[in-house]
């Protein structure tokens, strides 16, 4: 049991012990059905606050052999599945927090290298018979457990968009953090030595050269959930069941809360729900987890028509938004629609798939928009902003 290898379940007993916990472990019954199988790689992104780091948990929980959680998982969902036991606690797991290793490193330039080094170092210990390569990477790694031992890994990676993200201009950072991945997941080799990847974060997986990079993988997004919609947030039938638990006005939270149309799923922000719950006042706290000041810089980009879309949808409209051409990326913004993909992506804005659509989904986020509006005026459009937030 180490850091990043075969870890122990601690991180998701917090959230099993938490006043409220809504039970998410059927994604676990789709992840078993495709281990091993051409679907085995997942990305899942997300907004903050929608459960990133719990699924990132909860999976490596089930998964680890570093653990014991049969009765963590007692009565969950996943523990009523025909196969509960023939995956559980089975797997060698590496799982890391790319936010974490960031900051533990001490910058971008290092992080790559010290993941690298931490996880080798541990698998060294854990497999003390194996001869490994001088110099390897952490892929070239696993490949020498793997020919050696026979045993394969499943790979959490939690935030792994960090590194697209803030260091969005540090294009030699970029390119060394894409092939680190590309050399964990992507072609012939990996294969060999990979059970299931599983990323989590923010943001699509970056285009590169035609998305060739890591296109092997199964992407779920806000834009694109698929059969992952009820595993993104809360449903409204799990708010209700917490309405009803905590004697509060239903209609009121999906008022302020409500708005995410995920396929068939309408989903709500659990950070917003559970605080609300606990703590009784309606109010944004979206702004506690991404403040106004990640949206100025968007809205005042100087797309023709984007000003006037986000004044429309801050009336109540919805607009039309090609989500196509986004590139997956903070900096490489063409038209307007990327701009708008990127908000969807951030959870600023809800987007209908079926009508290719975008809106303001609730009331929790008109108000981060009417605040970063009042904060800086919008040129000549400022007028009607102050109108629609008088409205």
């Amino acid at each position: 049991m180490g850091m990043f290898l075969n870890p122990d379940n601690e991180a998701f007993q917090k959230v099993i012990n938490s006043e409220i916990y809504v039970d998410k472990t059927g994604l676990l019954e789709y992840t078993n059905r495709v281990i091993d199988t051409e679907q085995s790689c997942i990305c899942n992104s997300r907004p903050r606050r929608f459960g990133k780091s719990i699924t990132a948990n909860m999976l490596t929980a089930y998964y680890s052999r570093g653990c014991d959680s049969e009765s963590l998982f007692s009565g969950l969902q996943i523990s009523k599945t025909e196969k509960f036991h023939q995956y559980l606690n089975r797997y060698n797991v590496i799982h890391f927090d790319v936010q974490w290793c960031f900051m533990d490193a001490g910058n971008a330039e290092k992080t790559v290298s010290y993941i690298t080094q931490k996880v080798i170092n541990e698998l060294k210990a854990e497999f003390p018979n194996v001869l490994f390569s001088e110099n390897t990477t952490l892929g070239g790694a696993l490949a020498d457990v793997t020919q050696a031992t026979g045993h394969k890994f499943i790979i959490i990676i939690d935030e792994w968009d960090v590194l697209i993200r803030d260091e969005a201009s540090n294009i030699k950072v970029q390119e060394e953090y894409i092939n680190f991945l590309r050399g964990l997941f992507k072609g012939t080799e990996p294969s060999k030595f990979l059970h299931l990847a599983f990323l989590t974060g923010i943001l699509p997986i970056k285009k590169i050269r035609t998305q060739s990079a890591l296109n092997n993988f199964d992407e779920f997004t806000m834009a694109t959930p698929a059969n992952f919609a009820p595993y993104i947030g809360f449903t409204e039938q799990e708010v209700n069941k917490l309405c009803q638990r905590y004697h509060t006005d239903f209609e009121e939270v999906k008022r302020w809360y409500n708005g995410y149309t995920l396929a068939k799923e309408h989903v709500y922000n659990p950070k917003a729900v559970v605080s609300v719950m606990l703590r009784g006042e309606y109010q944004s706290y979206w702004s506690q987890t991404g403040t106004y000041e990640s949206i100025l810089p968007l809205i005042n980009m100087d797309f023709d028509g984007l000003k006037t879309a986000i004044i429309e949808m801050l009336s109540g409209a919805s607009v039309e938004v090609d989500v196509n051409t986004f590139q997956n990326d903070m900096v490489s913004f063409g038209n307007k629609d990327d701009v708008l993909t990127l908000l969807i992506h951030l959870g600023y804005l809800a987007y209908n798939q079926k009508k290719g659509i975008a809106f303001i989904p609730n009331e929790e986020i008109r108000q981060e928009f009417l605040t970063a509006t009042k904060k800086k005026k919008w040129n000549s459009r400022s007028n009607a902003v102050l109108f629609y937030s008088n409205t």
